[in-house]
């Protein structure tokens, strides 16, 4: 009888567990260049000073999904897709380099280019800052061109352009901010094969309606585990009034 409630018992945790991370995708479904968790179940074995008899379930994150989000234009100067594979630097709050998909960048009161969550834009030499202009566009291999404010509209120069990189998926990790990092520590290389789309943004790569029938079916087997549960205290109860009316 302890069989079926350990199973049952450890088998809702972890399905708890998974309809997490399940929802958390759900929840960034329209993030742009967000990219799904990928979580699985594996049986494990309870250790213990007996023999192995006894299994339950556990679930975790297994890594992230690579695939790209489809691009969709939006007309906006400063928004930028990486087309393919590829990543823009960020500098993200412990001052260290990460990596993002998202490209609706912003240029804050300071002249400082940020990204949407306020992270500053990495380019050749720190951080890219804008000087005082009337518009703002990046081209495909990163360059920022401005028009300097007081010139005329043919008056276009290049101040700065933002570090592309393209690291394999399998050496980045994501932190707990969302950003991207090398697994080993460092920073990765610019990339100069690395390109921008400019007036679009890449969506988020989750496949809404699977997620949600992955959501439906989750909470179907957290069901089965809770009525197996309650089968099993069922039986041990009338299997102690079997020994007691004798």
């Amino acid at each position: 009888m302890d069989r079926l409630v350990y199973v049952a018992m450890s088998g809702a945790k972890e399905i708890l567990r998974a309809q997490a991370a399940n929802n958390h995708n759900l929840a960034n479904a329209s993030t742009t260049g967000f990219r799904a968790d990928l979580s699985a179940f594996q049986t494990q074995n309870v250790v213990g000073s007996g023999l192995p008899s006894r299994s339950y379930a556990t679930n975790d994150t297994v890594g992230w999904d690579s695939s790209a989000g489809s691009i969709e234009a939006t007309g906006r100067d400063l928004d930028v897709a990486v087309k393919g594979p590829g990543w823009i630097a960020v500098q993200a709050s412990d001052g260290t380099e990460a990596y993002t998909r998202a490209g609706d960048l912003r240029v804050d009161p300071t002249g400082v280019m940020t990204t949407v969550t306020g992270n500053p834009v990495m380019g050749d030499s720190g951080p890219v800052t804008i000087p005082p202009s009337t518009s703002v566009t990046v081209g495909s291999d990163g360059t920022i061109s401005v028009v300097p404010l007081g010139q005329e509209a043919k008056t276009v120069s290049a101040v700065a352009r933002i570090k592309l990189v393209n690291p394999p998926a399998g050496d980045l990790v994501r932190g707990a901010d969302g950003l991207f990092r090398l697994a080993a520590g460092g920073d990765a290389p610019a990339d100069a094969g690395v390109k921008l789309v400019g007036g679009a943004l890449e969506s988020s790569n989750v496949n809404i309606a699977e997620t949600m029938t992955n959501m439906i079916e989750l909470a179907r087997n957290y069901d089965l585990q809770v009525k197996a549960m309650h089968a099993a205290e069922e039986t041990s109860a009338s299997s102690t009034k079997l020994l007691t009316s004798g």
